[in-house]
C-alpha cells in the first residue's frame, strides 16, 4: 500500500510569552505513517497535542522541526501558494464549527471547492449531497438544517474534489449518538468504497470504534497505539492517558 501521509520526527513548540521562556511543547518528535486507504483515529485529553498533529499534518501549520508528507509531497519545502493550492486540491477537511458560508445553500457550499479551483461543478456537488442522503435539500440554507444535516453537507464539501487525504477534527462533538453514528459512517464509506484516506481527531471511544487503527496522544507524544479500534478497548487505552493528564495539572 502506497503512503497517504506521513509525519518524521514532527515537533511544535509554540512560543513563551516572556524572553528566554522555552515554550509550550506541543508536539514532541511525532513519527506516523498513515496508507492510503485507511482510517485513523487520533486521541487525547485536551492539551494532548491531537488537534496540534491535525493542523500539522494538513498543512495548517509549520512544524517547528521535522516533516510532513502528503503523498510523495514535502510539504516544508512549499511555498505558500503552492501549499495552499496543496490543500485545495488534495485535502479535504471536516471541523466541529463546519465553517459552512451561511448565504450559500447547501449545494453551493459542496460546490465552493470546485468554484475555488476553478473548475465546474458539472452535478459533482448534487452527486455529493445525494450521497449523504441531502439531494432533496440541495437548496436549503445551512440555518434551516439540523447540526447533523449540515455536518453531512460538510462532508460532502470536503470529498467533492476526491481528496487524497480527509482530516476530521471533533466532527461528531455537538452531536447526539444516534446522528454521530451516521456521519462516522458516511466517513468510513468514504474509506471503504472510494479509498479515501480519513484521519479523525477525537476525545471519544466510539468515534474511534469506526477507525482501522486508533493512536494517543499525551503530552505532545503518541503513547500508545491500537489495531482495529473497538468503543471498549479504545475507552480502555484512553483512560490511563486521561489520568496521566490529571495527574499533571495537580
Amino acid at each position: 500500500m502506497t503512503t497517504a501521509l506521513s509525519l518524521d520526527a514532527v515537533s511544535r513548540v509554540h512560543a513563551g510569552r516572556n524572553r528566554g521562556d522555552g515554550g509550550l511543547i506541543a508536539l514532541d518528535s511525532v513519527s506516523l505513517t498513515v496508507p492510503r486507504g485507511r482510517f485513523l483515529a487520533v486521541m487525547g485529553g485536551s492539551g494532548s497535542g491531537k488537534s496540534t498533529l491535525l493542523r500539522c499534518a494538513a498543512g495548517l501549520e509549520r512544524p517547528t522541526a521535522g516533516t510532513v508528507r502528503i503523498g510523495d509531497t514535502e510539504l516544508g519545502r512549499l511555498k505558500p501558494a503552492a501549499l495552499t493550492r496543496l490543500r485545495r486540491d488534495r485535502i479535504g477537511f471536516v471541523f466541529q464549527s463546519l465553517d459552512l458560508v451561511s448565504a450559500l445553500d447547501a449545494r453551493e457550499n459542496v460546490a465552493l471547492p470546485l468554484l475555488l479551483a476553478g473548475a465546474p461543478d458539472d452535478g459533482r456537488a448534487l452527486a455529493g449531497l445525494a450521497a449523504v442522503g441531502l439531494a432533496d435539500r440541495a437548496g436549503d440554507l445551512p440555518a434551516t438544517l439540523s447540526g447533523g444535516q449540515r455536518q453531512r453537507v460538510a462532508i460532502a464539501r470536503a470529498l467533492v474534489t476526491e481528496p487524497e487525504v480527509v482530516f476530521a477534527d471533533e466532527p461528531t462533538a455537538a452531536l447526539d449518538p444516534a446522528t454521530a453514528a451516521e456521519v462516522l459512517a458516511l466517513l468510513r464509506r468514504a474509506v471503504d468504497e472510494h479509498g479515501r484516506t480519513v484521519v479523525l481527531v477525537t476525545h471519544d471511544p466510539a468515534a474511534a470504534g469506526w477507525a482501522d487503527e486508533a493512536v494517543f496522544l499525551e503530552r505532545g507524544r503518541i503513547t500508545a497505539r491500537l489495531d482495529r479500534p473497538d468503543a471498549e478497548r479504545a475507552r480502555a487505552m484512553f483512560r490511563p492517558v486521561g489520568r496521566a493528564l490529571a495527574a499533571v495539572a495537580r
